[in-house]
């Protein structure tokens, strides 16, 4: 699911982040090569607060500098995961059973790439989705792109 970049990137902001009490959800590398954007996620057991993205930012910022991982410049974005939360790990897509997920698929399963579904439990290396009724294994090392399907209730 992450890149080569951004598995390096996660990995060297793990331990920092649980001494932190914070979930680095997931790492994005978007934008130009020569310029990129890094976009971390994280997440804390209570939400995250603006408080702590501010914390965050320093101790991120100072291991991107120390790590200096694109040549020149880029943007560092820290955020929380929002309504649209990412989903990358197992524990990830347990956690958030019952939920709405869109995943996209490395290659097609049975002909199709894209799925909209919920989480109906995730067994051995496979997360099933049910979508319109029927469970859909998908392997997760076959997932390319994860998130839940955010939704708002208007009516309170």
């Amino acid at each position: 699911m992450l890149s080569k970049k951004e598995q390096q990137l996660l990995d060297a902001l793990a331990s920092r982040a649980d001494a932190e009490g914070v979930e680095i959800v997931t790492v994005e590398v978007v934008g130009a090569k020569k310029a990129p954007t890094i976009r971390v996620y994280i997440d804390t057991p209570d939400g995250v607060s603006f408080d702590e993205l501010s914390a965050a930012q320093v101790w991120i910022n100072e291991i991107m500098d120390e790590l200096d991982p694109f040549p020149g410049a880029y943007t560092l974005e820290v955020s929380s995961p929002g309504i649209d939360r990412p989903l990358r790990t197992p524990e990830h897509f347990a956690r958030f059973a019952g939920e709405t997920a869109v995943v996209k698929t490395t290659s097609p399963l049975d002909g199709r790439s894209a799925f909209t579904g919920t989480i109906a439990r995730v067994e051995g290396d496979a997360v099933e989705l049910d979508v319109d009724g029927a469970i859909v294994p998908i392997p997760v090392s076959d997932i390319k792109r994860a998130h839940l399907k955010g939704a708002i209730d208007f009516s309170s």
